[in-house]
Order: structure tokens, then C-alpha cells, then sequence
């Protein structure tokens, strides 16, 4: 593993409301994940985990504590500054795809190409490119209705590293996929941390989706409670 730190928390705390209905979503967690490594974030409903995506991935700011992505400062940045690392430095993963119903594979992966001034014909280029990459070149001109659902979700992936980031946050990338699927969308997730050392941060809910992880965190009550090589 690359000994270089990609994250780094230090009393990273969120609070929701205040006074007597103050709410406790994180209470001063300390974490350090390393470029390249696979990990999965486990806990019960209300346990953070979902809190803590959410601020790793930039979607929101910590009340309190230190946020420090490949040494920048997360929790200085304002909300211009967090889109920018947003879009130049991470992918995101969903449980419900959010690919745009009516629009082709090809076009739904082009979509963060958009925002970085590409010409049409370079969009293409690299969306094929991504499409291949989760062996999805042949239905490049089918609409979400017209794939299955492990179908869309290597869609949404070949969205999330059409860009080339280097770090992906996956949360619940299996929940809507039959056992089968889930196997297919794990393995898949592991070539591209593996092949292509893409750090990969994954909230999941599901045990045998948490085994294909190098390193599982265990949250709760806001805490890490765990934190465990499983290779």
C-alpha cells in the first residue's frame, strides 16, 4: 500500500440544531485512509457512517475538527472551492444510479465532461473509453429503461471515472442489485482499486459487500467502534 495519507481527520465533529435539541451526528472522530486503499464504512441506521460520507466526500462541512484531503484543508474551503475538488478529484457512487432517464449511456457518462470545456468529439472519446472499461461498449446507445439494473450501475460507474479521479466514494453501490449483480458490481470495484489504483470509500450495509474490502470501519453512536485489516 502507498504510504502516502489521502485523508486525514482530526476531531471531526457535526452537530445538528442546537441548545437542548442539539443532535450529535459525529462526536470527534479521528481517521487516517491511505492513497490507494479500498474501505468500507459499516454501522447501524443513526450510527454517522452516512454523516461521514457526506463529509469525505465534500457534500458537507464539519462543525468541528480537521478535514485534510491529499494535505488541503477541507473545512477552510468554501462551497465554490468544494465543488471544484468535487468535480476534479472525486467520483461518486450511488444506490439509486441517478443517470437521467431519457438520455443514452453514452451521453449520461459524458455528463461531468461537460462542466471541464471538452469539445463534443473529445466527450466522446473518453466516455467510450469508460464505457469499455466496465464492458459496456455495446449499449452506449441505450437509455436507462432499456439496461438492467447492474447494467445502469456500471453506467454510473463509468460516469464517476470518466473523469480520472483518483479517489471514489461508493455509497450503497449494491443495494438495488439482486446477489448475483452484487457480485459482478464488487468484483468490478476491486479491478479498478486494484488495476488502477483508485482509492475506493464505500458505505454499505451488507456484510459479504464489506468482505471485498481491504479495511472496514465499523461506526457508532458517532464514533469509530472498529477499524480492521481484513488483508
Amino acid at each position: 500500500m502507498n504510504a502516502e495519507k489521502l485523508i486525514q481527520l482530526q476531531g471531526l465533529t457535526k452537530r445538528y440544531g442546537t441548545g437542548e435539541a442539539a443532535f450529535f451526528a459525529l462526536r470527534g472522530v479521528d481517521l487516517t485512509i491511505h492513497r490507494g486503499e479500498f474501505v468500507a464504512i459499516m454501522g447501524p441506521s443513526g450510527s454517522g457512517k452516512s454523516t461521514l460520507m457526506n463529509l469525505l466526500g465534500c457534500l458537507d462541512t464539519p462543525t468541528a475538527g480537521s478535514y485534510r484531503f491529499k494535505g488541503i484543508e477541507v473545512e477552510t474551503l468554501n462551497k465554490d472551492q468544494r465543488s471544484l475538488l468535487r468535480r476534479h478529484a472525486l467520483g461518486f457512487i450511488f444506490q439509486g444510479f441517478n443517470l437521467l432517464a431519457r438520455t443514452s449511456a453514452l451521453e449520461n457518462v459524458e455528463l461531468p465532461l461537460l462542466y471541464r470545456g471538452y469539445s463534443r468529439k473529445q466527450r466522446h472519446e473518453m466516455a467510450r473509453e469508460a464505457l469499455a472499461q466496465v464492458s459496456l461498449s455495446d449499449k452506449e446507445r441505450n437509455t436507462p429503461a432499456e439496461l438492467s439494473g447492474g447494467q445502469q450501475q456500471r453506467v454510473a460507474i463509468a460516469r464517476a471515472i470518466v473523469t480520472q479521479p483518483d479517489t471514489l466514494f461508493a455509497d450503497e453501490p449494491t443495494g438495488n442489485l439482486d446477489s448475483k449483480t452484487t457480485v459482478e458490481i464488487m468484483e468490478l470495484l476491486h479491478k479498478l482499486n486494484s488495476d488502477r489504483g483508485i482509492s475506493i470509500i464505500m458505505v454499505t450495509h451488507e456484510d459479504e459487500v464489506a468482505a471485498c474490502a481491504r479495511r472496514i470501519i465499523s461506526v457508532r453512536d458517532g464514533l469509530i467502534s472498529n477499524d480492521i485489516m481484513t488483508r
